[in-house]
């Protein structure tokens, strides 16, 4: 029987941009392209199941972040926000893809934020998952580990770099790595959790790169598009886990505030910040009643 991964990659493709290499899903299909856009630490994967409910409707991307899944990083990979955000735009130039629904999650709503701030004319709508927003960058839940890794790249000892690809290996240590994100880690496949870690900290040279994009990752890079989101009239849905420990709930709210396109923020009782997968078929609900209302 084929694996959850075998099943997803059979819509997979590689293309060259000029950021680099990218991996990406694409399902084709009628209508208007959506593009899913993953946060760190995940890849592709984390939309299998949203894709899955809504690839028979319409035609579904999913890119892979630079480092991430099966998109290399490409030698002075620019892993800020902005740098990401013109990957982004650079997949777009290479799949063709214009007037797009673009939905993401996590660091990847930082990204999207970036994205749109800076070319609102390719975005028909937007929805943005639990993400950073304004100055929670890196969130409260992570600021001791950027802190460690900072500490360890300002010494030049590479001590994580060189621990960190025996944690990869590890099934319980990846199990812990990513159950603060999932109501139920039972329910993360463990090959999912290795395809998510191992690009990023499988080898020394891989983890020293996933700690320079950790550390890539600014608040003044997200502050400095606030004045265009503020300017920013394209529909927008706001979905949030209210029990996510990186993301409260109140940045929910932030986002609606500060973004006068936002026209609902919806609520997902419990749900942490993996819910694209864990709760795909309520996001999917979600992203149909968004998608109908802006045709």
């Amino acid at each position: 029987m084929a694996s959850e991964q075998e099943k997803f990659d059979v819509w997979r493709g590689q293309v060259d941009t000029q950021s680099g290499p990218a991996s990406y899903i694409d399902t084709g299909g009628p209508g208007r392209a959506a593009l899913f856009v993953h946060g760190v630490a995940t890849s592709s994967y984390l939309w299998r199941h949203v894709i899955g409910q809504l690839a028979g409707e319409r035609r579904c991307v999913a890119v892979d972040l630079p480092l991430h899944g099966q998109t290399p990083a490409a030698a002075g990979q620019d892993f800020s926000l902005p740098g990401l955000a013109r990957f982004v735009a650079d997949c777009c130039d290479a799949l063709r893809l214009t007037d797009i629904d673009l939905v993401a999650n996590d660091t990847g709503g930082a990204v999207a934020q970036v994205f749109a701030a800076r070319y609102a004319d390719r975005l028909h709508t937007l929805t943005l998952t639990d993400c950073e927003a304004h100055d929670n960058v890196p969130p409260r839940g992570l600021r001791a580990a950027y802190l460690l890794v900072r500490a360890d790249q300002l010494a030049r000892t590479g001590l994580l770099a060189r621990i960190a690809p025996r944690l990869a290996r590890n099934p319980e240590t990846r199990r812990r790595f990513y159950g603060a994100g999932y109501q139920d880690a039972a329910s993360l496949p463990d090959d999912i959790a290795r395809a998510w870690l191992e690009p990023l900290i499988g080898t020394a040279d891989r983890a020293r790169e996933y700690f320079r994009l950790f550390t890539s990752i600014r608040a003044r890079d997200l502050l400095a598009a606030e004045p265009a989101l503020a300017r920013l009239h394209v529909p927008t849905l706001v979905v949030w886990g209210t029990s996510d420990k990186f993301f409260p709930r109140k940045w929910a709210y932030w986002l609606r505030d500060t973004i006068p396109g936002v026209t609902e923020v919806v609520e997902l009782e419990g749900a942490r910040l993996c819910f694209p997968d864990e709760r795909a078929s309520e996001l999917a609900i979600a992203l149909r009643r968004h998608w109908e209302k802006n045709p």
